[in-house]
């Protein structure tokens, strides 16, 4: 896609405020009591996942082809990822935000981290639900 045809961002937020918000929450992250545990055991390479995680942002809000990966079949798969863990996420993402960004970036940006949050957290839900449940729609 040349620039002419490039799509506007979703809102104003450059890529070196997506990678200094990851860097910033993921610090949180490793120290958090509930959530910390859970990604520890997981990511050894922490540059590496903030890195791919803002590739998802940039994705996301900027329209960058960046990022190669299935978040929420990744989040499904791994069995310590639990629904409750994603409103602590989101909170701990909405904290951040606001500390770390303007308000023209923090506030569209956490409502649409909520948004894919709440579709990941079904996701999760769903899969971990007891066979014969009634589906989580």
């Amino acid at each position: 896609m040349n620039a002419l045809n490039a799509m506007p961002p979703r809102f104003d937020v450059t890529a070196a405020q997506i990678d200094a918000m990851m860097q910033a929450f993921y610090i949180e992250i490793r120290n958090h009591p509930v959530l910390g545990p859970v990604f520890n055991e997981r990511i050894t390479d922490w540059p590496t996942h903030e890195a791919k995680i803002a590739s998802f942002w940039r994705n996301a809000i900027l329209h960058e082809r960046s990022y190669n990966g299935r978040p929420q079949q990744v989040h499904m798969a791994t069995k310590s990822v639990l629904p409750e863990h994603f409103p602590m996420w989101l909170d701990l993402f909405e904290d951040v935000a606001l500390r770390v960004l303007p308000t023209t970036a923090s506030t569209p940006w956490v409502a649409l981290a909520r948004r894919i949050g709440d579709g990941m957290q079904m996701g999760v839900a769903q899969v971990r639900a007891a066979p014969g449940s009634v589906p989580i729609l």
